[in-house]
């Protein structure tokens, strides 16, 4: 069965398309869109990325790029302040603070990307704990792959429509949420996102329409743009640029 397009709010899947050459289109302005207001103006407070050994880099690479180009400020977060850590892809990052200094409060969004780490042992439970404080006071969340089994462990998707890379995956954890198992690219629940590792442009697509970073027609523009090579998608963007709508 394959994934189709899941949602709470309103969105038209995209029909498939042939690859084409395309160029990137760097998207520039303020915040507009169907989320929080302001949540997408520079001096809103930061986006929280997660990263620790074995993180899966580009999973999460069009989301916090993109966030950036639109005046997000993007920290990291590791299992302790000070101490380097090594991404999959062999990439050493000095995160910004630990895990334990990180309050719901002061963050619009908790990224928590996947990575051999949540299967290996309890090293990044401190971080599917955060969440739970994160959802519990409101706050946005976006787990991708791995981390999502670590939400499921957590009991945190037991009661939230969700996904990831496939339903046994999550089976496998002994959590109670697989009647809220969804076939999807991504998921979004209230403040939950989720996604498989297939998925990032998906993933980031859900988490831009969560913070109202792009409007609508702009976002599915972007995400055909990305995901399809859709080259109808191209002047969409290009107008909304020239016309400061973006």
């Amino acid at each position: 069965m394959s994934k189709s397009v899941f949602t709470h709010r309103l969105w038209m899947p995209s029909s498939y398309v042939r690859r084409s050459s395309l160029g990137l289109i760097h998207l520039v302005g303020t915040g507009d869109g169907d989320g929080d207001p302001g949540r997408g103006e520079a001096g809103s407070k930061p986006v929280h990325l997660a990263v620790y050994d074995t993180y899966a880099d580009w999973e999460t690479g069009h989301t916090t790029a993109h966030l950036t180009q639109r005046g997000h400020r993007v920290r990291t977060v590791g299992p302790a302040a000070g101490t380097p850590v090594t991404t999959m892809g062999g990439v050493r990052i000095q995160p910004d603070l630990g895990i334990d200094a990180l309050r719901p409060e002061d963050s619009s969004l908790l990224i928590l990307t996947g990575a051999r780490s949540w299967d290996m042992g309890d090293d990044l439970v401190p971080f599917a704990a955060k969440a739970r404080e994160f959802l519990d006071a409101g706050v946005v969340v976006a787990a991708i792959c791995g981390a999502t089994a670590g939400l499921a462990r957590e009991g945190l998707l037991d009661d939230r429509a969700h996904t990831s890379a496939a339903a046994g995956y999550l089976a496998a954890t002994g959590y109670a949420g697989g009647g809220r198992y969804v076939e999807a690219d991504a998921v979004t629940d209230g403040d939950l996102i989720t996604a498989g590792p297939t998925e990032p442009v998906a993933f980031a697509r859900e988490v831009f329409a969560r913070l109202g970073v792009y409007k609508p027609d702009v976002l599915d523009a972007w995400y055909r743009l990305f995901h399809d090579s859709d080259a109808s998608a191209f002047p969409v963007l290009t107008a909304a640029a020239r016309a400061g709508d973006v």
